[in-house]
């Protein structure tokens, strides 16, 4: 399921939600809607930052065309150890261990046994929250 896209009405986006910009998942933090024209419609600019990247992004469509948005599976893991800004994690559903960075936002916050929300989209994946503490 990761890794899918579905598309959506350009009007239908609004801030906090995720979109794909040169087919990297985004989280929109801006959308600024023009008038429409004497020879078109209505054009959207659409301002959002990459999720595994944090690259600002920017997308001008029309407001009749369609988005892509990506579905983003959101999973639990809990952190096994950390070594400076990398941690070891293990799904809670696979019992799968990887390895992370941690988030600058994070990195106070973040102790071995504590449960973390893990964002996954095709094969990239972020830490976005703790969940519960250590």
């Amino acid at each position: 399921m990761a890794g899918e896209v579905m598309y959506s009405s350009m009007k239908e986006i609004k801030s906090g939600r995720y979109i794909l910009i040169d087919n990297v998942p985004c989280k929109v933090v801006d959308v600024e809607t023009s008038a429409p024209g004497k020879h078109g419609a209505a054009k959207m600019r659409i301002t959002a930052v990459g999720v595994f990247d944090g690259q600002k992004r920017t997308l001008l469509k029309p407001s009749s065309a369609d988005a892509e948005v990506p579905i983003i599976v959101k999973k639990k893991a809990q952190i096994v150890s950390i070594s400076d800004k990398t941690a070891q994690l293990m799904d809670l559903e696979t019992y799968e261990t990887y390895y992370l960075g941690v988030p600058d936002d994070l990195v106070g916050s973040v102790k071995p046994g504590a449960e973390v929300e893990v964002m996954e989209y095709m094969e990239s994946k972020a830490m976005t929250k703790v969940l519960s503490g250590g």
